[in-house]
């Protein structure tokens, strides 16, 4: 960091198991991806190039060594992996896993109906190769799923091989673990962490205010995702308590102001 500043909450330093940013990319030029990594790419864990984006994307390649270099982990969305699983098609997938030299993967079934066994097969199979991201979810905001099932799902997944896995939002947050006015399920993302470790899940927070409340809730190094590329420094900065909506949070209770 640019200079000191005491009493503040410790960050883990990249590459790190917990306090995950993870980036959407929706199109970024090389330029604009450069831009980013200057200013921001020593916050970012993941970049996730969003829903089928990658399959028109100018330079597609040169990007991803982009961020490649600055030791960020790059990846399709699940969205287009569902593409093509919904075409048959798993094996022409990899193969273009393996064209682009990509080693990490989501894995989702937000936008089509796929059983958990098959999907856990996926993630099985995927999981010798690639580090594995399973999202658990519908990007259907009229799909109800109970929150017993958020939870055996989620465990599923990860004793199937998911190194983390994914709390569905969209880039919208307005669905999954939110209410269609992006207000956070506080019930239902409490019944899941008292059942499964927040450390294995990505809590999609695409909204300052859900970002907020998820770092009140589970501290500086909540794992976080779909944060918008110009939003980075900002989410740390919240992390840190160095914005007025976390800004007395991680004081001792002496400097903290009644």
């Amino acid at each position: 960091m640019n200079f000191a500043i005491p009493f503040l909450p410790t960050r883990l330093e990249k590459p790190r198991q917990s306090g995950i940013t993870m980036v959407m990319d929706k199109g970024l030029s090389v330029a604009e991806a450069e831009n980013l990594i200057s200013s921001s790419g020593h916050l970012i864990d993941f970049v996730k190039l969003g829903f089928g984006t990658s399959f028109m994307t100018g330079n597609l390649q040169q990007k991803i060594e982009c961020y490649k270099r600055a030791n960020i982990k790059v990846y399709f969305g699940g969205t287009l992996f569902e593409a093509f699983i919904i075409r048959n098609a798993f094996e022409e997938y990899v193969k273009i896993l393996d064209k682009f030299k990509l080693n990490t993967i989501e894995i989702s079934d937000g936008s089509m109906r796929m059983s958990m066994d098959d999907k856990c097969n996926y993630i099985h199979k995927l999981s010798k190769n690639f580090l594995v991201i399973s999202e658990v979810g519908s990007k259907d905001a009229s799909v109800h799923i109970d929150t017993a099932d958020w939870v055996k799902l989620m465990k599923a997944e990860l004793d199937a091989g998911s190194w983390k896995v994914i709390a569905e939002a969209r880039e919208s947050g307005n669905v999954g673990i939110y209410d269609a006015s992006g207000e956070a399920n506080t019930n239902m993302i409490g019944e899941i962490s008292a059942h499964i470790d927040p450390n294995h899940i990505i809590w999609e927070a695409p909204i300052k205010t859900q970002q907020v409340w998820f770092i009140k809730q589970f501290g500086s190094n909540v794992n976080l995702g779909n944060i918008a590329s110009n939003e980075v420094i900002a989410l740390e900065t919240l992390r840190l308590g160095l914005r007025g909506d976390t800004f007395h949070d991680f004081l001792p209770d002496n400097l903290k102001q009644k």
